[in-house]
């Protein structure tokens, strides 16, 4: 799907900002206008964010409520009651769980982990858990990344003794369950520094109050920030402020003396002796954790994260890794399907706002990854449902800038269940509910979504020249690391470029083009790869002028570091 150019100039308060930091920067001046754009003001801040200190870290009793959940921890482990470390099965919420799990079991021994099965206790917490904790005689849960609405179930578990510490950062009810301590820096009225950490983010808050309250140093817990990096990267949480920082030292740690279990990871899927990046968590380490939930437990991949042998932990990752396998299977098999229904259905998608597709045998475990690739396809709000449980369940995804929480919650009357975030919900219903959430959700979504949001935008941030891609800029572009939303991997825009003679098609089709191309103010051939963009091939080899979207990558080998312009698209400028 083509995109549209989008570049936004410098604001005025941007440009002043720009004018402060080019003081320092005035060698390399497309970093001034970088920063700006990323909301740095002055050199300090540029130093802040440059160089991320865990210094920098927020007091983590500014959040409401930890003053309550240290104290409710406090008392349990003085009065050896039995703890049970709860989560989500999916990256966020078994990072959290090992996170919790492996830091206090230093301390404690009367604690244990429970995963749900997304096919038989489905999301969150349930009465069924809660009879089979009650039985084990536990009495206090730490419920991580989910628990923000599941009121009567507290209120349940209060009945048998048991209290709660939710650590959670989905969107909440205006009632709130009545927990001894609730954690979630997107309540109402919070007013925490960094209202868009990771569960995994809010379990480490938890964990960081509990060492200063009891006198214990940090270097034990920041020794765990790999997992934190993963969840906040794998949760596509906005990469700015306090999870820029976890991210940036929790990638070190990635790279030097990771966890024993994501280093069998790391090996399963070949990325041993090479630097991972925040990329690779998204595409090959996160998709292997979350198979676990998927496919069969997400305890599984808690079970890797807590290992203590590097043996019994390489097993346990290839185990994932089939799962990896097999969900990728389904999720063509799936989404193959899905295309399927939709072209045959007497609506057609190019007349609507959204997508909603229902199919009662899909495997719950896929959908979410379903509803990504229909929004990807059509570039509209979309959701997937599928049965489980006797109700239709299932997951919606969203486009650049559209609130599809609200548009789930505008059929709340309808719905048995729903929660998550601005771009993700996860929904269940009555299956002959469908028809009218599927109207209802069409109708909020074609009044609310915006004309910029109904068609891909590319995001340009800089226009420069080849001359100005120095040593100096690369070494300062560097430490822009780690990308993510709020902080997206800077896409540059060169104008008047044109082939040097000897690019050419490449791939199996030869549907992609390996670049070696010059502008006009430097001397350098510049290599770069574009893909699907075949068509453009014989005006790009005819000598034709073209203006190219593209971001610096970074390669890597053996001990050499180079790069590479991987162009996102490529517009003909024969006038120029």
């Amino acid at each position: 799907m083509t995109s549209k150019w989008n570049y936004c100039p410098l604001t005025s308060t941007q440009q002043e900002a720009a004018r402060r930091l080019a003081e320092r920067f005035a060698g390399v001046p497309p970093v001034s206008e970088l920063l700006a754009q990323r909301g740095v003001n002055d050199l300090s801040e540029a130093d802040r964010f440059l160089y991320p200190s865990l210094r920098d870290l927020h007091d983590p009793f500014l959040m409401p409520g930890m003053d309550k959940a240290v104290a409710r921890l406090n008392a349990a482990m003085g009065a050896k009651e039995k703890i049970m470390v709860y989560g989500d099965y999916d990256v966020d919420g078994t990072t959290a769980v090992a996170l919790v799990y492996k830091y206090l079991r230093a301390f404690y021994s009367s604690i244990e982990y429970y995963i749900p099965t997304r096919s038989e206790d489905g999301y969150g917490i349930s009465e069924a858990t809660i009879d089979m904790a009650a039985e084990r005689g536990v009495s206090l849960f730490i419920i991580l990344d989910c628990g923000i609405k599941a009121t009567e179930e507290v209120r349940y578990a209060l009945e048998k003794g048991i209290d709660f510490i939710i650590c959670d950062h989905h969107m909440a009810d205006d009632e709130l369950p009545p927990a001894a301590a609730i954690l979630n820096p997107k309540l109402k009225g919070s007013t925490y520094p960094c209202p868009h950490l990771s569960g995994c983010g809010v379990g480490f808050k938890l964990m960081q109050a509990f060492a200063i309250s009891n006198g214990l140093g940090m270097s034990e817990l920041e020794g765990m920030l790999d997992l934190v990096a993963v969840s906040i990267a794998a949760d596509i949480v906005p990469m700015v402020g306090e999870n820029r920082i976890l991210t940036y030292w929790g990638m070190r740690r990635l790279n030097t003396n990771p966890n024993i279990g994501l280093r069998a990871i790391i090996r399963t899927c070949g990325l041993s002796g090479k630097e991972c990046t925040v990329s690779d968590v998204i595409f090959k380490i996160g998709p292997r954790i979350n198979a676990s939930g998927r496919m069969q437990s997400g305890k599984e991949a808690v079970d890797l994260l807590v290992s203590r042998d590097m043996g019994e932990a390489m097993t346990r990752a290839r185990e994932i890794d089939r799962y990896n396998r097999e969900r990728k299977e389904l999720d063509k098999q799936i989404t193959d399907e899905a295309l399927s229904l939709i072209s045959e259905s007497t609506i057609n998608p190019a007349e609507r706002s959204s997508v909603v597709v229902y199919h009662k045998d899909w495997h719950t475990g896929i959908i979410g990854i379903v509803a990504s690739r229909l929004t990807e396809q059509y570039y509209k709000p979309s959701v997937v449902l599928t049965n489980a449980g006797g109700l239709a369940t299932g997951s919606s995804r969203s486009v650049q800038g559209f609130d599809v929480y609200s548009a789930v919650a505008s059929a709340r009357h309808l719905l048995e269940n729903f929660g998550g975030h601005t771009y993700a919900v996860g929904l269940s219903l009555k299956e002959e509910n469908v028809p009218e959430f599927t109207r209802l959700f069409e109708e909020y979504v074609s009044t609310h979504i915006a004309p910029e949001q109904r068609e891909p935008m590319l995001d340009i941030d800089a226009y420069i020249t080849f001359a100005e891609i120095t040593p100096d800029f690369l070494a300062i572009l560097r430490r822009f690391n780690p990308f993510g939303p709020g902080n997206q991997k800077p896409v540059f825009c060169t104008r008047g470029v044109t082939d040097f003679g000897s690019s050419k098609a490449v791939g199996r089709n030869l549907e992609h083009i390996k670049l070696d191309i010059v502008d006009d103010t430097s001397g350098k051939v510049f290599s770069a790869i574009a893909f699907n963009v075949a068509d453009k091939f014989d005006y790009i080899h005819s000598g034709g002028r073209f203006s190219i979207c593209y971001t610096i990558e970074e390669t890597h080998r053996k001990g050499q570091t180079s790069f590479q312009l991987l162009v996102k698209s490529i517009r003909p400028t024969p006038d120029e």
